[in-house]
């Protein structure tokens, strides 16, 4: 499976950072300050190019108690860039990039009513097991995210034209020489994740953005700082769900599993 079951917190911390050093001292202090806010253990997730986005897939599906209103919109308006388009699954018989990309987002719609409607958090969890076995569904739902990251970076950039509020990230974002406008922030990298980089950190904060949702990361490597919880984005915090993950370095993320949740 690409998430694993969960396991304890503190005897994972124990064993993959063995030894005295001061780099494997401050990550275990960070596993020992995390267990200390009500998580007992963690999920690991397959450590690919696409970790970032299925961790927070995996979250959204074992936790969502509402399907977003914003999810119905499948408004492609930036069909030209659609062309270009990376798929990890071939889909010969499937149409273009666009009609494969709404193949995408309705499966994520399809997938995502069905974690809304579970009774129980075993019937969320099959749903999961259904999901992340590494076929071209998990694959679907994580391009569909992509998507969406998109979506909201063209209409982010275009209230930045206009002269409209947008959140602080989105000067970083586009700041970049690389991401300068949503087609170089397309080209440069987000067509690549998955495939030979993963999410960048000012990355994170717009996948926050365009799923409404407030992804918590334990920072364990910032641990007694004050970046060891950092929220994408910030600014939603009092009305978006949580979503809570843990990372060693900002490159690879697993998932926190609150208590109540075991």
């Amino acid at each position: 499976d690409n998430v694993a079951a969960p396991e304890s917190l503190l005897p994972y911390g124990e064993r993959e950072w063995k030894g005295n050093t001061s780099k494997s001292r401050l990550i275990k202090k960070g596993y020992e300050a995390v267990a200390q806010r009500s998580y007992e253990s963690l999920r690991r997730v397959r450590g690919d190019n696409y970790c970032a986005l299925r961790a927070t897939l995996f979250q959204i599906l074992s936790q969502s108690e509402k399907l977003p209103a914003w999810l119905q919109d499948t408004d492609m308006s930036q069909l030209d860039l659609l062309k270009q388009w990376r798929f990890p699954v071939d889909h010969k018989n499937e149409g273009g990039a666009v009609e494969q990309l709404e193949c995408c987002l309705k499966r994520l719609r399809k997938r995502w009513q069905e974690a809304v409607q579970c009774a129980s958090p075993e019937e969320k969890e099959h749903i999961c097991q259904q999901v992340f076995v590494g076929q071209n569904e998990e694959y679907e739902l994580l391009e569909a995210l992509k998507f969406l990251m998109l979506r909201t970076a063209v209409q982010l950039h275009s209230d930045m034209e206009k002269g409209s509020q947008v959140p602080e990230f989105c000067w970083l974002l586009f700041a970049r020489d690389t991401s300068k406008c949503p087609r170089s922030f397309f080209t440069n990298h987000l067509r690549h994740v998955g495939f030979s980089g993963g999410l960048e950190q000012v990355e994170m904060f717009l996948l926050g953005y365009s799923l409404q949702q407030t992804i918590q990361v334990y920072r364990l490597y910032k641990t007694d700082t004050e970046e060891f919880i950092t929220y994408y984005p910030d600014d939603h915090k009092k009305n978006w769900p949580y979503l809570n993950l843990i990372t060693e370095d900002d490159r690879h993320y697993n998932v926190l599993v609150p208590l109540t949740l075991i």
